[in-house]
Protein backbone atom coordinates (compact mmCIF):
# COMPACT_ATOMS: atom_id res chain seq x y z
CA UNK A 1 0.00 0.00 0.00
CA UNK A 2 1.15 3.69 -0.86
CA UNK A 3 0.78 6.06 1.45
CA UNK A 4 -0.01 9.63 0.17
CA UNK A 5 0.27 11.83 3.34
CA UNK A 6 1.61 11.35 6.91
CA UNK A 7 0.10 11.41 9.79
CA UNK A 8 0.59 14.09 12.54
CA UNK A 9 2.72 13.66 15.55
CA UNK A 10 0.83 12.56 18.13
CA UNK A 11 -2.78 12.68 15.89
CA UNK A 12 -4.49 10.18 14.12
CA UNK A 13 -5.36 12.75 10.82
CA UNK A 14 -3.49 12.70 7.46
CA UNK A 15 -1.65 15.97 6.27
CA UNK A 16 -0.86 16.53 2.73
CA UNK A 17 2.36 16.19 1.30
CA UNK A 18 3.62 19.16 0.32
CA UNK A 19 6.83 18.31 -1.12
CA UNK A 20 7.24 17.65 -5.17
CA UNK A 21 9.37 14.53 -5.66
CA UNK A 22 11.51 15.26 -8.70
CA UNK A 23 13.12 12.26 -8.69
CA UNK A 24 11.06 10.51 -12.20
CA UNK A 25 10.76 14.12 -13.64
CA UNK A 26 14.67 13.85 -13.48
CA UNK A 27 14.69 10.70 -14.68
CA UNK A 28 12.73 10.96 -17.33
CA UNK A 29 14.60 14.38 -18.82
CA UNK A 30 17.77 12.19 -18.80
CA UNK A 31 16.18 9.61 -20.79
CA UNK A 32 14.90 11.97 -23.47
CA UNK A 33 18.29 13.66 -23.25
CA UNK A 34 19.93 10.14 -24.06
CA UNK A 35 17.45 9.49 -26.80
CA UNK A 36 17.81 12.93 -28.99
CA UNK A 37 21.68 12.07 -28.71
CA UNK A 38 21.72 9.45 -30.21
CA UNK A 39 18.72 9.88 -32.45
CA UNK A 40 20.06 13.38 -33.81
CA UNK A 41 22.98 11.86 -36.07
CA UNK A 42 20.48 9.51 -37.85
CA UNK A 43 18.04 11.92 -38.86
CA UNK A 44 20.41 13.70 -41.35
CA UNK A 45 20.44 11.91 -44.70
CA UNK A 46 23.46 11.65 -46.98
CA UNK A 47 22.56 11.14 -50.43
CA UNK A 48 25.66 10.37 -53.05
CA UNK A 49 24.84 12.11 -55.87
CA UNK A 50 26.98 12.81 -58.71
CA UNK A 51 26.64 16.25 -60.30
CA UNK A 52 27.33 17.43 -63.26
CA UNK A 53 29.63 20.21 -63.97
CA UNK A 54 28.29 23.37 -65.43
CA UNK A 55 29.42 26.87 -66.73
CA UNK A 56 27.79 30.17 -65.41
CA UNK A 57 28.37 33.25 -66.51
CA UNK A 58 29.41 35.68 -63.83
CA UNK A 59 26.56 37.39 -61.87
CA UNK A 60 25.85 40.91 -63.32
CA UNK A 61 27.19 43.76 -60.86
CA UNK A 62 24.49 46.00 -59.21
CA UNK A 63 23.55 49.07 -61.58
CA UNK A 64 25.58 52.35 -60.70
CA UNK A 65 23.09 54.77 -59.03
CA UNK A 66 22.21 58.37 -59.98
CA UNK A 67 21.23 60.80 -57.58
CA UNK A 68 19.37 63.68 -58.18
CA UNK A 69 18.01 66.22 -55.47
CA UNK A 70 15.31 68.67 -55.92
CA UNK A 71 15.85 71.59 -53.12
CA UNK A 72 13.39 73.68 -51.44
CA UNK A 73 13.32 76.22 -54.06
CA UNK A 74 13.69 74.05 -57.24
CA UNK A 75 16.80 73.41 -57.90
CA UNK A 76 17.98 70.79 -59.37
CA UNK A 77 21.43 69.05 -58.31
CA UNK A 78 22.62 65.69 -60.32
CA UNK A 79 25.19 63.70 -57.95
CA UNK A 80 25.45 66.72 -55.70
CA UNK A 81 25.94 69.37 -58.63
CA UNK A 82 23.87 71.51 -59.58
CA UNK A 83 22.44 71.31 -63.26
CA UNK A 84 19.52 73.11 -64.99
CA UNK A 85 16.69 71.33 -67.41
CA UNK A 86 18.31 71.46 -70.42
CA UNK A 87 21.93 69.69 -68.75
CA UNK A 88 19.19 67.00 -66.47
CA UNK A 89 17.19 66.19 -69.80
CA UNK A 90 20.64 65.06 -71.82
CA UNK A 91 22.44 63.50 -68.89
CA UNK A 92 18.76 61.43 -68.50
CA UNK A 93 19.00 60.54 -72.25
CA UNK A 94 22.45 59.36 -71.92
CA UNK A 95 21.94 57.50 -68.63
CA UNK A 96 18.82 55.69 -70.13
CA UNK A 97 21.37 54.52 -72.95
CA UNK A 98 23.86 52.76 -71.03
CA UNK A 99 23.59 49.17 -70.18
CA UNK A 100 22.82 48.05 -67.61
CA UNK A 101 20.19 51.20 -66.70
CA UNK A 102 21.23 53.18 -63.57
CA UNK A 103 18.50 53.36 -61.00
CA UNK A 104 17.76 57.16 -60.56
CA UNK A 105 17.38 58.42 -56.99
CA UNK A 106 15.26 60.90 -56.37
CA UNK A 107 15.86 62.81 -53.06
CA UNK A 108 13.08 66.15 -52.79
CA UNK A 109 13.31 68.69 -49.97
CA UNK A 110 10.17 68.61 -47.83
CA UNK A 111 9.09 71.65 -48.71
CA UNK A 112 9.70 71.50 -52.84
CA UNK A 113 6.45 71.87 -54.75
CA UNK A 114 4.90 68.51 -56.30
CA UNK A 115 4.81 70.54 -59.34
CA UNK A 116 8.82 69.80 -59.33
CA UNK A 117 9.15 66.75 -58.22
CA UNK A 118 6.56 65.58 -61.03
CA UNK A 119 8.09 67.47 -64.17
CA UNK A 120 11.43 65.83 -62.71
CA UNK A 121 10.02 62.12 -63.10
CA UNK A 122 8.07 62.77 -66.70
CA UNK A 123 11.87 63.94 -68.31
CA UNK A 124 13.02 60.83 -66.71
CA UNK A 125 10.29 58.92 -68.36
CA UNK A 126 10.43 60.68 -71.65
CA UNK A 127 14.34 60.22 -71.49
CA UNK A 128 13.62 56.33 -71.27
CA UNK A 129 15.00 56.29 -67.61
CA UNK A 130 13.26 52.49 -65.94
CA UNK A 131 14.07 52.59 -62.59
CA UNK A 132 13.19 55.55 -59.96
CA UNK A 133 13.57 55.45 -56.38
CA UNK A 134 12.24 58.02 -53.71
CA UNK A 135 15.19 58.26 -51.14
CA UNK A 136 13.36 59.12 -47.46
CA UNK A 137 14.61 59.33 -43.95
CA UNK A 138 12.74 56.98 -41.81
CA UNK A 139 10.07 58.31 -39.31
CA UNK A 140 10.62 58.99 -35.89
CA UNK A 141 7.20 58.75 -33.73
CA UNK A 142 8.15 63.14 -33.34
CA UNK A 143 7.71 63.56 -37.22
CA UNK A 144 4.87 60.74 -37.24
CA UNK A 145 2.87 62.87 -34.65
CA UNK A 146 4.29 66.10 -36.28
CA UNK A 147 2.76 64.68 -39.89
CA UNK A 148 -0.56 64.28 -38.27
CA UNK A 149 -0.95 67.94 -37.24
CA UNK A 150 -0.57 69.06 -40.90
Amino acid sequence: MMTFGRFRQGSDLFEPMAEINVTPLVDVTLVLLVVFIIAAPLLTYAIKLDLPAAQAAPASPAPAAIDVAIDAAGLLYWNGTRVDGDTLDARLRQAAQATPQPELHLRADRAVRYEYVAALMSAAQRAGVQHIGFITIPATEDTRLHSRRH
